[in-house]
């Protein structure tokens, strides 16, 4: 590994809070630089410019402001971070910003507004605004200490510049009355910087992973306890890594949350040729394998899935033997693979307890397959119910981490799938579970699922819909309709108040007029293709309804719950059965429902073709902005 080059470079912006003696309370801004000055640090063949700004910016007589207004603040402190690299070298850089000693204002009351100024000179956003806080571990990757507030993180691949702005102001919820006046907070701004040497998954796991949360069977050394710092992130998706094969280096990984809902299969609990099997691996637009980003890149594609038979207790499992096994690119954890990530502690702690209900490879018995339930631990389920699905990959030994730290608030990415600067990208070109900044208010965040028409992007709420903080409850139809359309009770109120309301006429006018959607039933022993196919040939499409808002289909990517089970509640799907209509459940998976119940509901629309990307790297800390070109 070549010598990491650090570059350190600092700013300060400070705020000045002042209280009027008349009673009527203000807040007073004094913005200060640090001269005209132009540092410039080189080493080796990394070169960083800071420029610090020759102006004190003043603003008076300013109150605590909304995040509409401190956002387009006149006065701001602008620095431009610029690199000099030769060769095929990439940088790593990351913006941050430190409490200095001395303030006499509590840094939970300010703000911080980062921007970047495009070439035709207007701004786009980078980081939404953020109350002041300090990361509590260092990225490895750029160089930032722990204890400082991480504002932006990006990196260089050639030769270039790029200016930056950073607001800051007091929050609205904020009251100077009666806190004295004279207040101060000041921020030192700093940018670090490393050379942008990759190291490969397995090796960062296995440096970074203490040894008490390691155990190795001599075939596989597992990742254990209760929350390590091993979140992934690729593909749109949030993952943990779970093992990493001794002699492969391979390193596998599952979803940290179910990515949909369906039966195992139609007639045994046999993994191969099974609709799990065929869901997971199905390459076209409506299967898990098929929106996933290059996976003959990154994913080993003839990996072997142990799906032998095994009734033994949970705690008692040893390793299968490998008497039935199946080659896919994606699986499933088989119930061993599951009992070895709690070694050292209980199921009910370890970190793959998610607070859902999900399928794993292990049969118990002919009609059964083991699942984990609420708790963690593991029940016996019937083929042809209806659980969560956690898909499951192999990393191949080259994919090489880039940044992150894997925790759950920055988890580590993967060098192809770790984007910077894609404003102006077409948001039809991005990957299913990607998250968007759509619609207003607590309902602004939606997430990708799919480019099921071909040409625009398919997009979903992030969860159901609130007012207030609390879930929304619509029947699907006050009168038993068991086929969703913009006449029904819950196709009026998508096709109507929620556009008004909830989403906006300027995100509104994103959305595709008219688009199909598909109503096929969910028989019994059926395969989830029946919800949108005449047939598992998906020869013909089955009974559809146009609407310009719609909801997800059973077995649809990211019609899951995704958050534990005390943040969730059930929702609505499209999928119909006789006088019942399916709807996902927060623990559980599907359940049908008279149609007259109240559940909650989580929209979903087709986003037209010429929607761009004008921020953010879809993440859920940094969904994509996005406007209509």
């Amino acid at each position: 590994m070549s010598e990491k080059k650090e570059i350190i470079i600092i700013g300060v912006l400070i705020v000045l809070l002042l209280t009027l003696t008349v009673g009527v309370s203000y807040a007073a801004f004094n913005f200060s630089g640090l001269g005209s000055k132009v540092n410039t640090i080189t080493t080796g063949a990394i070169s960083m410019t800071y420029e610090e700004t020759e102006n004190v910016i003043s603003l008076d007589k300013a109150l605590p402001t909304t995040d509409k207004t401190g956002k387009t603040l006149e006065d701001y402190f602008e620095f431009t971070v610029s690199g000099n690299i030769k060769g095929d070298t990439n940088i790593n850089y990351e913006i941050s910003a430190k409490e200095q000693e001395g303030n006499t204002f509590d840094g939970n009351n300010v703000k911080l507004y980062l921007t970047r100024v495009t070439e035709d000179g207007t701004e786009e956003e980078v980081m939404v605004p953020e109350l002041y806080n300090e990361e509590t571990s260092s990225n490895n990757f750029t160089g930032r200490p722990a204890g400082e507030m991480s504002l932006y993180t990006s990196s260089m691949s050639a030769s270039e510049s790029n200016t930056y702005r950073l607001r800051m102001y007091v929050t609205e919820e904020y009251n100077p009355q009666g806190d004295g006046g004279n207040k101060t907070f000041s921020v030192k701004v700093n940018v670090y910087g490393k050379d942008r040497v990759a190291d490969e998954v397995s090796d960062v796991l296995l440096a970074n992973i203490p040894k008490e949360n390691q155990y190795d069977d001599g075939v596989d050394t597992f990742i254990t306890g209760e929350d390590p710092n091993n979140y992934v992130w690729y593909s749109g998706k949030l993952w943990r890594a779970v093992s990493i094969n001794n002699e492969s280096n391979t390193t596998k990984l599952v979803t940290q949350w179910g990515i949909s809902a369906i039966a195992y299969n139609d007639d045994s609990s046999a993994f191969e040729e099974s609709d799990m099997e065929d869901w997971l691996n199905d390459i076209t637009v409506d299967g898990f394998l098929g929106n996933l980003r290059e996976p003959e890149k990154f994913i080993v594609t003839d990996a072997v899935w142990d799906a032998t038979e095994d009734a033994t207790d949970l705690g008692s499992i040893t390793r299968p033997n490998g008497g039935t096994v199946a080659t896919d690119t994606v699986g499933l954890l088989n119930m061993y693979e599951y009992q070895s990530s709690y070694t050292g502690t209980t199921y009910s702690n370890g970190y793959l307890n998610n607070s859902q209900a999900w399928w794993t490879l292990t049969p118990s018995n002919l009609d059964n397959v083991y699942c984990i339930n609420l708790n963690g631990s593991s029940f016996d389920a019937s083929y042809f119910s209806w659980y969560g699905i956690r898909p499951s990959i192999n990393l191949k030994s080259n994919i090489k981490i880039v940044d992150g730290n894997g925790t759950i608030d920055n988890p580590y990415r993967l060098e192809g799938d770790n984007d910077s600067n894609i404003s102006g990208t077409l948001l039809n070109t991005r990957y299913s579970g990607e998250y968007i900044r759509f619609g207003n208010d607590e309902n602004n965040l939606y997430r990708i699922v799919s480019h099921e028409n071909g040409t625009g992007t398919k997009i979903t709420s992030a969860e159901p819909l609130k007012n207030s903080s609390a879930f929304i409850k619509s029947s699907f139809d006050s009168n038993h309709s068991d086929n969703y359309s913009s006449d029904t009770t819950i196709g009026t109120f998508l096709n109507g108040e929620y556009l008004t309301n909830y989403v906006g006429e300027s995100y509104s006018n994103m959305i595709e007029d008219n688009t199909t959607w598909y109503l096929g039933r969910m028989f019994m022993n059926f395969s989830y293709k029946y919800t949108k196919y005449t047939d598992e040939d998906m020869l013909e499409y089955a009974t559809t309804t146009d609407a310009k808002v719609g909801l997800l289909r059973y077995g649809e990517l990211m019609a899951g719950q995704f958050d534990r089970e005390e943040n969730n509640t059930n929702y609505w799907t499209l999928t119909p059965l006789n006088a019942s209509v399916w709807y996902i459940h927060d623990y559980s998976g599907s359940h049908s429902v008279s149609p007259s119940l109240t559940t909650g509901i989580k929209p979903s629309l087709n986003l037209k073709s010429n929607v761009v990307i004008t921020g953010g790297d879809g993440t859920k800390n940094s969904p994509f902005e996005i406007e209509l070109r």
